[in-house]
């Protein structure tokens, strides 16, 4: 494990017992679009109940979790750019977007029994707590679920950034991109091209070389310079977010697995 990680503390009051986890803390990004499920607009009640089993489930091997949303199934700062707003207003709304579908989560994960606290980039001190780097590590070493909400606070940046940015913030071992319906990364769009080919394992070097669109480029350049691995997974497939966990192949794996050592 890389020398600039520090020492993580696990949840093990309700760690399940078995093999041991490859990364102790992970941050997990979620797209606004993958809580829509088959609707149009806002959330499936179908969707994110099981999502929100699979993270306690995951967390349930004592390991440490942070979570950022999208906020794209409620309003995109592209769309509202497209209608003529001014870039920056269109992004500050699909950020309070984003802090909904917090708010949301953190609830349907409180019902079934998990400790969660939201964290957002822009202070909120009625519905959530403001963003403190200190204090995020602290929930999660206390076993909270912690959900940063807002992107981070500044407009012109995606949520893809605000995940890596948390992520090399929180000292992260890995950001686990969930994607949905797609499995991994690929060597051509596969919804397109019937022919393409998954690729399971690719350097972040190589990732940049070949073009390959899976994070917005200042995101992949802030997980390179940390040395944070990413998994590209498809969320749908139930006990991913657990196996890779568990250091079992799933999905794409960009960089190194454990820990973000060299």
């Amino acid at each position: 494990m890389s020398g600039t990680k520090e020492s993580l503390l696990v949840n093990t009051q309700t760690a399940k017992p078995g093999k041991e986890p490859v990364y102790k803390r992970i941050l997990l990004k979620l797209s606004g679009e993958a809580l829509m499920g088959n609707e149009k607009f806002g959330i499936a009640p179908d969707v994110i109940g099981p999502i929100a089993e699979e993270i306690i489930s995951a967390q349930q091997l004592g390991i440490q979790i942070a979570i950022v949303v999208g906020g794209g199934n409620i309003f995109r700062g592209v769309t509202g750019s497209a209608w003529g707003m001014d870039k920056a207003a269109a992004d500050y709304v699909g950020m309070l977007a984003t802090v909904m579908n917090c708010l949301i989560l953190q609830e349907v994960l409180k019902s079934k029994g998990a400790q969660v606290r939201v964290m957002t980039a822009i202070a909120m001190p009625s519905i959530a707590e403001p963003f403190i780097r200190l204090r995020a590590i602290r929930h999660l070493e206390k076993g909270r679920i912690v959900i940063f909400g807002g992107g981070t606070g500044n407009p012109h940046v995606t949520t893809d950034t605000a995940a890596s940015l948390r992520a090399a913030e929180i000292k992260a071992d890995s950001v686990l991109m969930a994607k949905n319906g797609v499995d991994g990364v690929y060597d051509d769009d596969p919804r397109k091209n019937p022919h393409a080919k998954k690729i399971e394992r690719i350097s972040f070097e190589d990732l940049i070389r070949q073009g390959l669109k899976v994070m917005d480029p200042a995101a992949v350049s802030i997980c390179k310079d940390n040395y944070i691995p990413i998994v590209v997974f498809d969320f749908a497939k139930s006990g991913s977010i657990e196996r890779i966990v568990l250091g079992e192949k799933v999905g794409t794996l960009i960089g190194t697995r454990v820990g973000g050592a060299k």
